[in-house]
C-alpha cells in the first residue's frame, strides 16, 4: 500500500488525512483515512516536523496503517541529501522500515535542480526528495502518478480533505 499524507491546521488544532492507494497510476484511493488533531503545538521555524509528525504517526496508528510507502507534503531532506526534513524524521521514526518521497512544491534554499521534476502543462517544478528508495525511482513514481496539472490527482485529493476536515 501507498499512503499519501497530509496535514491541515485552524489554530492550534488539525486534521490528517491520508488516501491509501495501490498503484501509482491510480485515479482514486482505495481507502481514505481522517484523524483530528487537539492542541497540535505551535509551528517553531525550522522545526516543522515537531508539529507534522505527531499527526502523521497519530493517522498511522489510530488507522492501524502500515504502508510500504508513504508520500508528504513537503522535504524528506532540505538539501535533497543530509538536511532531514519531515520525511527523514518519519523514516527514523519508523525504523526505516516504510519508504517517504517528499513532494514539495516550493523550492528549498540550496536545493539543486536534481531534484526538481515537472508534470503536465506547467513549467513551475515540483521537489522530489526520498528515503529508502533511489531518487530516479522516487521521482519516476510521482511523475507516474494520475493526472494532467502539476499536482497528481490524489496528492490534490488528499490536501483538499486536510481543508476541508480541519473546518469541521
Amino acid at each position: 500500500m501507498i499512503l499519501a499524507v497530509d496535514v491541515q491546521y485552524d489554530n492550534c488544532n488539525g486534521a490528517v488525512a491520508g488516501l491509501a492507494f495501490k498503484n501509482w497510476a491510480d485515479a482514486k484511493p482505495d481507502n481514505i483515512y481522517l484523524s483530528k488533531i487537539e492542541n497540535a503545538g505551535d509551528y517553531i521555524p525550522g522545526q516543522f516536523y515537531k508539529r507534522e509528525l505527531p499527526c502523521i504517526l497519530k493517522l498511522l496508528s489510530e488507522h492501524h496503517l502500515q504502508p510500504a510507502c508513504i508520500v508528504v507534503d513537503g522535504y524528506v531532506f532540505l538539501d535533497g541529501s543530509s538536511k532531514p526534513g519531515l520525511g527523514k524524521h518519519l523514516y527514523d521514526v519508523l525504523h526505516g522500515k516504510v519508504k517517504v518521497i517528499g513532494v514539495a512544491k516550493k523550492p528549498f534554499a540550496g536545493i539543486s535542480q536534481a531534484y526538481a521534476i515537472t508534470r503536465g502543462r506547467s513549467n513551475r517544478p515540483l521537489y522530489i526528495t526520498c528515503a529508502g528508495e533511489a531518487l530516479s525511482a522516487a521521482k519516476l513514481s510521482i511523475l507516474s502518478m494520475h493526472g494532467v496539472n502539476r499536482m497528481p490527482t490524489l496528492l490534490r485529493k488528499v490536501d483538499q480533505l486536510c481543508r476541508l476536515n480541519v473546518l469541521t
